[in-house]
C-alpha cells in the first residue's frame, strides 16, 4: 500500500499566523509574522490543487495588518485600530488567487460573513449599523437583515479524546498525558499526539488506513507543554502547520 503525498509543502520565512479558507473557492490565505522585523505578509493556496497562488504579499501597513476573512476569491484584510488593542478599522480586498488590489475603504470593518456576502459596519458610527456590501466592489448593497443568515463553512477540527477511548494497540505510539486529537474522514483516522523521545517533548501526526501507517510527520519537537489540534480538514483537504512555519496540504 503506497503513503500519502502532500499537494504542497511550503515553507515561510516567518510564523504561520492566522489562517482563513473561502468556503466558495477552496483557497486558503495565509497570515505570516516577522516579528523580528515588524513585518506581516500575506500568501494564498488552492486546497484543490495544492498550488502556491502567491507569497510575500504586504500593505503599506507594516505590522497592525492582518487577514479577516474571505468570500468569492476575495480577501478581506483589516487594519488594527490601536497597537494593543484587537478592534479593527479599515478594509482592503484583494484578489485570493493572485494578490491584485480589489478595493479598499478605511471607514469600515467586517462583522461577519453571511450567505449574499460580507457584513460590514462604519466604525465611526454608533450605534453599530450592519450592511451588507458587495464583496467585488466594496458598495453597500442594503442595511443588513434576518435573510442573511452566517455563512457556514466544511472546517472539521479533531475531537479531543483520552487514550483510553481507543483498542489498545490501535494507536502508533502511547500517547504523552493521555490525550489523542483524532477525526475520521473518508476512511482514514487522523490522529495527533505527543510523545517523550530523549527526554524531550513532541507533536507527531499520523493518518490511518485501518491499522496501516498510511503517513506520519514530525509536527514539532522539544516543545514544552502540550499543543492544541494540530490539523483540520476542510472538505478533503487536509491542512496542517509544522514547525510554525510550513504550511502542507494532503488531499484524502
Amino acid at each position: 500500500m503506497t503513503m500519502l503525498q502532500p499537494l504542497l509543502s511550503h515553507q515561510f520565512a516567518a510564523t504561520i499566523w492566522r489562517m482563513e479558507i473561502d468556503e466558495l473557492t477552496d483557497t486558503l490565505v495565509l497570515e505570516v509574522r516577522n516579528e523580528t522585523e515588524k513585518q506581516v505578509s500575506f500568501a494564498s493556496v488552492s486546497l484543490t490543487t495544492g498550488q502556491l497562488n502567491f507569497e510575500g504579499f504586504t500593505t503599506d501597513e507594516r505590522w497592525l495588518a492582518g487577514v479577516d476573512a474571505l468570500y468569492n476569491n476575495v480577501a478581506l484584510l483589516h487594519y488594527y485600530k490601536h497597537e494593543n488593542g484587537p478592534e479593527h478599522k479599515g478594509i482592503t480586498a484583494i484578489d485570493a488567487g493572485t494578490s491584485a488590489p480589489v478595493w479598499n475603504n478605511y471607514s469600515l470593518a467586517l462583522s461577519h460573513l453571511s450567505i449574499n456576502g460580507p457584513i460590514v459596519y462604519n466604525t465611526a458610527l454608533q450605534p453599530k449599523k450592519l450592511v451588507l456590501i458587495d464583496a467585488q466592489t466594496g458598495q453597500t448593497l442594503r442595511n443588513a437583515s434576518p435573510e442573511d443568515k452566517p455563512l457556514a463553512n466544511s472546517i472539521v477540527i479533531p475531537s479531543l479524546l483520552p487514550a483510553s477511548d481507543f483498542v489498545e494497540g490501535s494507536l502508533p505510539e502511547a500517547p504523552f498525558g493521555n490525550i489523542v486529537h483524532s477525526l475520521n474522514h473518508n476512511g482514514y483516522r487522523i490522529v495527533s499526539l505527543h510523545t517523550l523521545k530523549n527526554g524531550g517533548l513532541q507533536q507527531r501526526i499520523y493518518i490511518l488506513d485501518g491499522e496501516t501507517i498510511r503517513y506520519t510527520d514530525l509536527l514539532n519537537e522539544d516543545i514544552q507543554k502540550l499543543q492544541p489540534e494540530a490539523f483540520v480538514i476542510h472538505k478533503n483537504a487536509l491542512v496542517y502547520v509544522k514547525n510554525r512555519t510550513n504550511i502542507i496540504v494532503l488531499a484524502l
